[in-house]
């Protein structure tokens, strides 16, 4: 209450509701330590309600992280630690970024999967180096996310028996009593998904809430809910119960009286040192480590290759053979003389790389066999098979992507998934926040164009390559053949800040003809791929299933003595963070007679051609037909391209 009052501003309905079911599971269950945050075999506790972030807040000081109190005193402030929603990497012990509702849960769905791989994949008879479960709290908002049926339907098919949520069933949502929009038997619900339900828990009764979580951590083949029947913003003699104790601060009345009703006699923002050593749980936490430290060592002894494995995956280290096994898959993709798909060469490029890759674990929702994005190496990942590294996600693409956060956040795994590039717009939210979190998530997006043909408009993505560019921290590729697959492949691998896009097509691309130069400069984003004799009177930029195109077209006109310089440009995000020498070297400010060629929206590019340049691109939705008559009818064939370029000029 006292830091959303004086940030004036925030939800403390929430964290009042809750904090009997927080004492039970931090005080009780939970087993971390606050002095090493990133101890590989904690629990993770995920806030999907993230709006209640000051419960959070409140519950790493307590407990003992690096999370003073004069940052709780700056809740909500600029450059404070402490945040509006939580952010991971931001906050010490915070586990994944929430606020976006139902995300969180998803993100915990992922973390399971992880935990129960990882074990399967490392632990050994009488060492269970991996062995920790995986907390969720989620509202009645969570629950009415579509994405929470599709990340909690997955989890029951997969037997998650390590993830137990504790469901915040207050029945109050931001426009009042939930009864008017929210009247599903969540019991039945989670039941139907196979799930272990644990129905009408006193949520105000720590040892009521205790007594369920012992049975919940008892069922190990299911996914635990608990059902908490709570109050909103508890103690609050006059907005208790009521969506006015949601998001905005009681007021200093209110305060007062709900101090003098929860008998709580201290002053703002004070705690008794009691109640500090009470809640303290650096002790305890330093000699439950302590004691996984002693197994691991013992674990070292007896498997000492399964022991290193382990460190250099919580690391996130590439294997030592990784460097040459790149570089010769890119090297062989270069000599590749056939015309491929670019999913079939993403496959291709699995193929190599997945061999040394055992981190990598990936899936599909429901597109496997389209995407491409099953590998020989590949095995089903299921309640049978704990250490599968495939996932079948079935048509659930949001949660798919939340759950590869999930995967990511939790060490140890690379993860990808694959769908169709049109429905990005499923999971973009997904997408977005693994962005804002910085995390190594593969996206395979395949049928990337008008090119995937008689599935018509429904299915060809125009906006899409534009709209996820715009995405803050998220490299965006589209590879023109196999070589720029391979190397955009192993630049996603490499890149552990953030999420890749591989938009990748279903029609065959020619190879195109490198140097070595040019084959090092693809790993640059942009780079010259054909250079006229004289130097260019002006530049053509293509990308993916259009770069063939170009270079056509720019042989055709430079035979008229054009003199058309061809840059590729696969990953324009990338380009953007080469040194100013490097990108005014491609595209020098002198030639200013230039051309873009996308078969997406045309807006992105005019970054590149200035206005007074001219980008062919599509700006209507595409058309069923086989897509050699789509392109010519979009007006993408070599003679119209030829002729449009040739007026520009």
């Amino acid at each position: 209450m006292d830091a959303v009052q004086a940030a004036n501003s925030g939800h403390p309905g929430a964290p009042l509701g809750m904090a009997d079911i927080m004492e039970a599971l931090w005080r009780g269950c939970l087993n971390h330590n606050p002095s090493n945050p990133h101890w590989p075999n904690r629990d993770r506790f995920v806030l999907s309600n993230g709006h209640g972030s000051m419960l959070l807040y409140s519950l790493l000081h307590l407990t003992g992280y690096a999370l003073p109190l004069a940052e709780l005193k700056r809740f909500r402030q600029l450059h404070s630690k402490t945040a509006g929603h939580p952010e991971v990497g931001h906050t010490s012990g915070v586990e994944t970024t929430t606020g976006p509702l139902g995300q969180g849960l998803a993100n915990a769905v992922g973390m399971a999967v992880a935990e129960r791989t990882l074990a399967a994949q490392f632990n050994r008879e009488g060492f269970a180096l991996v062995d920790h479960y995986t907390y969720a709290a989620a509202g009645d908002g969570c629950l009415m996310e579509g994405l929470s049926h599709e990340a909690c339907s997955l989890a029951g098919t997969l037997g998650l028996g390590k993830l137990i949520v504790l469901y915040d069933d207050n029945h109050i949502s931001i426009d009042g009593d939930v009864a008017g929009w929210f009247t599903d038997d969540t019991p039945a619900r989670f039941r139907a998904y196979g799930w272990q339900v644990l129905e009408k828990v006193d949520g105000h009764d720590a040892l009521a809430v205790d007594a369920a979580l012992t049975t919940a951590r008892a069922e190990q083949t299911r996914p635990s809910l608990i059902c908490c029947r709570t109050v909103i913003g508890f103690g609050a003699p006059n907005k208790q119960g009521t969506a006015g104790a949601h998001g905005a601060p009681l007021g200093a009345a209110e305060v007062a009286l709900t101090r003098e009703r929860l008998g709580w006699t201290a002053a703002a923002f004070v705690i008794p040192d009691n109640y500090y050593a009470a809640w303290d749980a650096r002790p305890a936490g330093a000699v439950k480590e302590a004691a996984w430290q002693a197994l691991f060592a013992q674990y070292r002894s007896a498997h000492p290759a399964l022991a290193s494995e382990f460190e250099r995956r919580i690391a996130a280290q590439l294997p030592a053979t990784w460097i040459t096994t790149a570089a010769d898959c890119i090297n062989e993709f270069q000599a590749v003389a056939a015309a491929n798909a670019t999913r079939k060469s993403s496959q291709l490029a699995l193929e190599k790389l997945g061999p040394v890759l055992p981190e990598l674990i990936g899936g599909s929702a429901d597109l496997s066999e389209s995407n491409l994005t099953h590998w020989k190496g590949c095995t089903t990942n299921n309640r049978a098979q704990p250490a599968g590294n495939y996932v079948n996600y079935g048509v659930r693409e949001f949660a798919m992507t939340a759950i590869l956060s999930g995967l990511a956040l939790h060490g140890g795994f690379i993860p990808y998934g694959g769908t169709f590039l049109v429905f990005s717009d499923y999971a973009r939210n997904g997408i977005r926040m693994a962005s804002l979190m910085g995390l190594r998530a593969i996206y395979v997006l395949t049928h990337d164009s008008i090119g995937l043909g008689e599935d018509g408009p429904t299915h060809q993505p125009i906006e899409h390559a534009g709209t996820l560019r715009a995405i803050p921290n998220c490299t965006v590729w589209r590879p023109g053949d196999a070589a720029e697959t391979a190397t955009a492949w192993v630049a996603a691998v490499e890149h552990t800040t953030g999420p890749t896009c591989l938009l990748l097509t279903r029609q065959g691309l020619p190879p195109q003809p490198r140097d070595v130069t040019q084959v090092n400069a693809i790993r640059r984003g942009g780079y010259i791929l054909l250079e006229p004799a004289g130097g260019p009177a002006a530049i053509l930029i293509a990308t993916g299933s259009e770069l063939g195109l170009a270079m056509t077209v720019a042989e055709a006109l430079n035979a008229q003595g054009a003199r058309l310089r061809v840059v590729s440009m696969p990953c324009a995000d990338l380009f953007l963070t080469q040194p100013a020498d490097y990108q005014a070297a491609v595209l020098p400010n002198a030639c200013r007679k230039r051309i873009a060629i996308e078969a997406g929206t045309p807006d992105y590019w005019y970054r590149f051609v200035g206005l007074d340049g001219m980008v062919v691109g599509m700006t209507t939705f595409g058309a069923s037909a086989p897509a050699v008559d789509l392109f010519k009818h979009f007006g993408f064939t070599v003679d119209q391209l030829t002729s449009r370029i040739a007026a520009y000029l």
